[in-house]
């Protein structure tokens, strides 16, 4: 494919009209620039600042909070990295890609991961955007907070979220480009306001700690900021796919590395202004006690920001299941995910801990994203980068054979691998009520579930290619880096 990109951009207000069939080279308009962005203006919310309240919520020193999430920040952000060079060589988002891996029917798994965040993180940013409008309507207008309005105001909140996704990529960036600024602005001019109440020598509360003690409950505030940049595992190829094939690996990776590490703000912002809130709900509370010319900036950045976190969660998925489901299109995905999503915020809100449902989405994303990333990231590097994009689209159209149909659309080598090693990883998690593994208390309170599903998803993956060979067709001319391959015939695309 060619480098070159055309002089001209579509409009924002055209609704985008690819699926994840193949980005042709005429629309790969994007640069890393963009990947960055929009990694850093999807993150740069308040969505990341709740999940940086979560240490000082279970009990850690400001300090010890600080260490937690960038912590988790940069081990999330060294997995994530090889998740943005897959677009521009396939064409296509990583859901479809991990096909070449997993077989076009297995990618599957990948499309589930996507739902399970897009569910996670549409839930968090429209939940503290209808906060953040809540907020303002008790302390401008003098209502009353009730379970009512907060539900009409997340309805609005998810409601403009599904018509920004619905008009797709140029819309999100152009969404992402005002989020990156506002709230960057916003979170440093917090130095300013709160010069004269925060204290960074906030002890927190340790004889009160979530899990005990102090090194299970400091892993798990790191595990919680380790799903933010996890999160986006699923998602990077949605919008690497419209950078120009060729770009290089190291510019991909860097934008994201720049873009994760740029979240740090967001998160420290989270940390410090959750020792300043004394009960209730957190971005409620962070309004009441934030002087009046800050309080209305937290609205306005707070309301933005849902809207940004919201779009980069739904618009992968929604583009991801309209090929899973090919009566589905893209935009009758987004409203029907969109959809699933708020029946889940009203139900979290009303009837269970929302806050704990959370809690235990984000550790499920760590334990089954990770290891996918994982043989992922083997798999690019097996294969020395080579894919064939015809070949991916194979599923989608509803067809069968071609390079990565494997055992009826399904390669066991890498379908097993992640199975066994996420299944193992949850095991050994603790995320309650959602998620408490058999063997969570093994290691006196430390979460070893990462650890375990990391390990066990390489050993798998790399012991299954060198057992069972994959199809020589499979691969470029160079072949592969691990083992050898089996001899074979394509199958036939019908």
């Amino acid at each position: 494919m060619s480098n070159a990109a055309p002089a001209s951009k579509p409009k924002i207000t055209e609704i985008e009209g690819f699926g994840i069939d193949t980005i042709p080279d005429s629309a790969r308009t994007s640069t890393p620039w963009d990947l960055f962005r929009i990694q850093f203006g999807g993150a740069n919310t308040f969505a990341t600042v709740l999940l940086g309240t979560f240490p000082i919520a279970f009990g850690l020193s400001f300090w010890q909070g600080v260490g937690a999430v960038v912590l988790g920040v940069l081990v999330g952000t060294i997995f994530l990295m090889p998740m943005g060079i897959f677009g521009p060589r396939t064409g296509t988002n990583n859901a479809v890609s991990s096909g070449a891996h997993l077989g076009v029917r297995g990618r599957i798994a990948g499309s589930f991961l996507s739902l399970l965040t897009a569910i996670a993180f549409y839930s968090i940013s429209v939940w503290v955007g209808g906060d953040a409008l809540v907020g303002a309507f008790v302390r401008l207008f003098g209502a009353t907070d009730s379970q009512g309005l907060r539900i009409a105001l997340y309805a609005l909140i998810g409601l403009i979220v599904v018509v920004v996704v619905v008009y797709g990529y140029q819309f999100m960036l152009f969404v992402n480009r005002i989020a990156v600024w506002l709230n960057t602005v916003l979170m440093l001019l917090a130095v300013f306001a709160f010069s004269g109440t925060f204290d960074a020598n906030f002890a927190g509360a340790p004889t009160e700690l979530a899990l005990g003690g102090f090194w299970p409950t400091f892993i798990l505030s790191a595990l919680i900021a380790m799903s933010n940049p996890i999160s986006f595992g699923a998602f990077l190829g949605d919008w690497s796919r419209y950078i120009p094939n060729g770009t290089s690996n190291g510019k991909l990776m860097l934008a994201t590395f720049a873009g994760q590490a740029m979240t740090l703000i967001p998160f420290i912002f989270g940390v410090a202004t959750m020792t300043l809130v004394t009960g209730g709900d957190y971005v409620v509370g962070l309004i009441g006690a934030a002087p009046s010319w800050y309080a209305y900036m937290i609205i306005i950045v707070a309301f933005v920001g849902g809207l940004s976190t919201g779009t980069t969660s739904l618009y992968g998925t929604g583009l991801d299941f309209s090929s899973v489901f090919p009566k589905f299109t893209r935009v009758q995905a987004t409203i029907a995910i969109g959809s699933v999503a708020f029946i889940f915020i009203v139900v979290g809100r009303l009837f269970t801990d929302l806050l704990g449902a959370v809690n235990g989405f984000v550790g499920a994303i760590v334990v089954t994203t990770t290891p996918w990333m994982i043989i992922m990231a083997i798999g690019f590097w097996n294969r020395r980068g080579w894919y064939s994009p015809a070949d991916l689209q194979i599923f989608n159209k509803g067809m069968t054979g071609g390079r990565y149909w494997f055992s009826n659309g399904i390669n066991w080598r890498a379908m097993s691998a992640w199975i066994i090693s996420a299944l193992l990883g949850l095991q050994f998690g603790y995320y309650p009520p959602v998620i408490v593994g058999v063997w969570s208390g093994v290691a006196g309170g430390i979460d070893l579930s990462l650890v375990v599903s990391i390990i066990s998803a390489a050993v798998l993956y790399v012991g299954a290619l060198l057992i069972w060979p994959e199809p020589e067709y499979a691969f470029g001319p160079k072949g592969p880096r691990i083992g050898r391959t089996a001899k074979g015939n394509i199958p036939e695309v019908k």
